[in-house]
């Protein structure tokens, strides 16, 4: 059986230049390899704060690479190159608000400036795509505050099963009736 594919998008003027090293990718395959016990691989990527390569990296990843989930890390500010919400909210067909909600409201227990996140979540075809903070720190609080509910999301858009470690996340799923 073909391990699930999973994209990892740092968007990052610096980075992509390499006058900076990616510590946003890296920081969400490490909470990923921890928290999935589903056979996984990364389809890593890191690219500039441009809105058309943003979108099209994102299509490229749901649409030809077969990612059934794909993070991004970095963009999500409110300075004037941070796109990446509105690369995420042209290629989705449907915009998931309680995500960023989450995120937000999880971060607010840490950080006064989360008001200023922008991040959003959305589903293109059978892929999840969620937006996350550029700080590793900030990247693990979101993703344990909205995970519990990526495992059922992907189900009812068709896509894999996703098990995960309950020491690191508990997964909800609705009892079948």
């Amino acid at each position: 059986m073909q391990p699930v594919r999973i994209g990892i998008v740092t968007v990052s003027d610096r980075a992509s230049r390499g006058e900076y090293e990616d510590l946003g990718g890296p920081a969400i395959r490490e909470w990923l390899e921890k928290a999935l016990t589903t056979a996984w691989e990364g389809v890593a990527r890191v690219i500039p704060d441009e809105q058309p390569v943003v979108e099209q990296e994102l299509k490229d990843l749901c649409d030809k690479e077969g990612c059934c989930l794909i993070v991004t890390t970095g963009g999500t500010g409110p300075a004037p190159r941070d796109i990446t919400p509105e690369a995420t909210e042209v290629v989705c067909e449907k915009i998931l608000d309680g995500f960023g909600e989450q995120m937000r409201a999880v971060s607010l227990q840490y950080v006064p400036t989360a008001i200023l996140s922008r991040q959003i979540a959305g589903v293109r075809g059978k892929s999840l795509i969620i937006n996350l903070p550029g700080k590793p720190k900030a990247i693990a609080e979101c993703m344990e505050a909205v995970f519990p509910a990526v495992p059922y999301c992907i189900d009812l858009i068709e896509g894999p099963f996703l098990e995960t470690n309950p020491d690191v996340v508990k997964v909800f799923r609705p009892k079948q009736s």
